[in-house]
């Protein structure tokens, strides 16, 4: 097994990625989590391994941008599972749910790719676009429809007032 990437952490509260020489953000780092990169952070004063803090602050950053993930009483909860007799069992029962989540999730994407022959998103996507295109050439035809009804009304309506009206 090989190392884990290092990135360093430096008083100036920059990150440095040492495997690829440069300066990296929490986003950089969010990256590296998706991308399933191994990857440690450590202080360079101290050389203490802060990477559970890290980790915390992409959340932090990602529970305030868009919809958040967490709800506040999810939150407080949390909180409050801190520093009693189950915190262990807490951390653990929350960890393995979570995974266990995402392994059903993959399956059933799994299982919808091998039905369907393609990834979900891109049938839902598929589909749609397809509604979609319905929908226009419906709403064309109605339209259409409306118009040569109202053009045929509004052609026969003069024909009539031709045909009633006085002689001169």
């Amino acid at each position: 097994m090989t190392e884990p990437r290092v990135i360093r952490k430096y008083p100036n509260r920059r990150l440095y990625d040492t495997v690829e020489s440069r300066y990296v953000t929490l986003a950089d780092v969010r990256r590296l989590v998706m991308d399933k990169v191994d990857f440690v952070v450590v202080d360079k004063k101290t050389q203490e391994d802060i990477t559970r803090s890290i980790l915390l602050q992409v959340i932090a950053e990602q529970e305030h941008e868009g919809e958040p993930l967490m709800s506040q009483d999810f939150l407080a909860q949390v909180i409050r599972a801190y520093g009693g007799a189950m915190q262990g069992l807490v951390g653990d029962y929350l960890e393995q749910s979570l995974k266990l989540f995402m392994n059903q999730q993959a399956q059933l994407r799994d299982r919808l790719r091998s039905m369907v022959g393609m990834d979900p998103m891109s049938t839902m996507t598929h589909l749609a676009q397809d509604n979609f295109q319905r929908w226009r050439q419906m709403q064309d035809t109605f339209f259409q429809t409306m118009i040569s009804a109202a053009g045929g009304a509004s052609r026969a309506g003069t024909s009539e007032k031709d045909d009633d009206a006085p002689p001169k």
